[in-house]
């Protein structure tokens, strides 16, 4: 279908992107269960439509605060859909790290006109939040039926959301005309997983992320995508989510596929603090003082008085701050959504039987580790090695072995390309985030370090099109293009990917080369 440009409107320049775009009045509008919303196309790419801000929920504000998202009403109004949303509430810390010292613009949220190292709660941030964007190709009809590829951030559940540049793939679908991509904010820090007094759901950004995923399958045909081929895709936080998401809905994960980037639910421990003492310490400092357990209401009612960013910026500061106790607002080990022994509910088969990607970067840990005061020298290699077998490579060893067992599909792949523009230390190599930017092809939108180079671009769209050839049919499709299934325990062979090492855009490797030290064999090497 062409496009008629019958009245042809220049609109304000995205702040975080900085680029004009415009719309009709007729051919981006979409009418979906909750609304209708206006996209827009940009000129920089006229064969994708975007819609940047679609509410999938009741904004959670006053009464709604710390309660499972409630589902919009059905309704006609008309949205536009051309700024992206506030981020959820989340802390913009001063302390210096690799993405805000040299990657700001890129992998960061939004923060209007503050820098990113302001030590404030995020200026674009708002509890009203729970939005989704929407990339399609502008000729998509509700009879395309293109696969979607549905992407959580992460972000260690206390930062992440729509509103980063590195996360936007208008590039991708402009390319291969032939897939639809959703990107969502959930809640997190405190205000999606509290653990408080007096809540039944802890796990509220979990929620949200399902509420989401529940209306894209019930709208996403509206946009030329198929609800019955939709991958759930996340990064880090957002890749322990989806693998959450495959245990706690096994029986109805909506998702037919799963895409899991540097992240399992065997990467790290969920909160078990059954005295919700952090919750309780931030409420004190803010005079919702209750002794007695029976008065959790009393308390959250209390709390509810106090704005976001007084508690937002009270978290974040003292967690710059270094003061002990450490408050930690993550996962929460409810037995009902996220649970406390994976390896049982794998062994009882509660697991979604739906074929999955799981990956990693040969070096997660070096980027996640504070910055060394010898910025020649880098951290404690050692250090930085064992935490890469320990909340990485050996969790997706494990992940791989829970699914074999189950004859689930996984698909193996280690991103280990180093790159001018992406690399300021050559002790970083592939790190974890790197690969986010060379999934979704943005890895040229910052310069400071250096331009995008030719091998750069050619590795990024190999890896982009081995993640289409399994979303479009992720028990037959990568085999084509010569990807096999990774059978763990047989070490002859040869189904593992590695992208961009040693100036070859891709190699089929022995899986033991990654997971052998996991298993007691040879050694890992962060540097291939």
């Amino acid at each position: 279908m062409k496009f008629t440009f019958l009245s042809v409107i220049a609109l304000a320049a995205n702040a975080a992107l900085g680029e004009h775009v415009y719309r009709t009045e007729n051919q981006l509008i979409v009418t979906t269960t909750t609304g209708k919303y206006g996209g827009l196309i940009d000129p920089k790419f006229p064969k994708t439509r975007q819609f940047r801000s679609i509410a999938f929920a009741e904004p959670p504000v006053l009464s709604r605060r710390w309660l499972r998202p409630q589902k919009l009403p059905p309704s006609t109004e008309h949205h536009d859909s051309y700024t992206f949303p506030p981020s959820c509430p989340q802390f913009v810390s001063k302390i210096p790290s690799l993405n805000n010292q040299y990657f700001s613009g890129g992998t960061l949220i939004n923060n209007g006109n503050q820098n990113d190292t302001s030590g404030l709660v995020g200026v674009d941030t708002s509890e009203d939040c729970l939005y989704l964007a929407v990339w399609t190709p502008a000729n998509a009809t509700f009879h395309s039926k293109l696969p979607v590829l549905f992407f959580m951030s992460g972000g260690g559940f206390t930062t992440g959301g729509v509103d980063i540049p590195y996360q936007v793939p208008t590039g991708w679908v402009e390319r291969s005309q032939s897939h639809l991509v959703v990107t969502i904010n959930y809640r997190v820090n405190i205000f999606g997983f509290p653990n408080a007094r007096g809540l039944t759901d802890q796990n509220l950004g979990t929620l949200d992320q399902r509420a989401a995923l529940e209306w894209v399958r019930d709208n996403i045909a509206q946009f030329g995508g198929d609800p019955e081929k939709i991958t759930l895709w996340g990064q880090s936080a957002g890749s322990i989510s989806a693998d959450a998401h495959a245990h706690a809905f096994y029986d109805d994960p909506i998702a037919h596929a799963y895409f899991l980037q540097s992240g399992t639910v065997f990467s790290g421990s969920a909160v078990t603090d059954t005295t919700y003492s952090n919750f309780s310490f931030v409420a004190r400092k803010f005079g919702c003082q209750f002794a007695n357990d029976s008065d959790g209401i009393a308390e959250l009612e209390c709390m509810r008085q106090v704005s976001f960013k007084q508690i937002e910026n009270f978290v974040g500061q003292y967690a710059d701050s270094g003061q002990q106790p450490a408050l930690n607002f993550i996962l929460v080990a409810d037995e009902s959504i996220i649970f406390s022994d994976y390896a049982a509910r794998a062994r009882a088969g509660k697991v979604a039987h739906r074929p999955a990607i799981i990956s990693n970067v040969a070096n997660e840990m070096s980027s996640l580790v504070p910055l060394p005061s010898n910025l020649t020298a880098g951290p404690d290699q050692a250090l930085v090695l064992a935490y890469d077998l320990a909340d990485w490579i050996c969790p997706t060893y494990n992940s791989t072995v829970e699914r074999n067992r189950l004859g689930i599909p996984v698909f193996r792949y280690q991103h280990a390309g180093t790159f001018p523009n992406l690399n300021p230390f050559k002790w970083l190599g592939a790190y974890h985030g790197s690969d986010v930017p060379m999934n979704f092809g943005t890895y040229g939108i910052l310069t400071n370090l250096a331009n995008a180079t030719e091998f750069e671009t050619e590795v990024s769209r190999n890896m982009q099109d081995h993640i289409l050839a399994f979303a479009k049919d992720p028990y037959h499709g990568p085999q084509k293009i010569g990807w096999e299934p990774l059978v763990a325990s047989n070490g002859s062979r040869e189904g593992l990917i590695r992208f961009g090492a040693d100036g070859k855009v891709i190699q089929y490797i022995n899986g033991i080369e990654v997971d052998g030290a996991c298993q007691g064999v040879g050694t890992y090497n962060p540097f291939p």
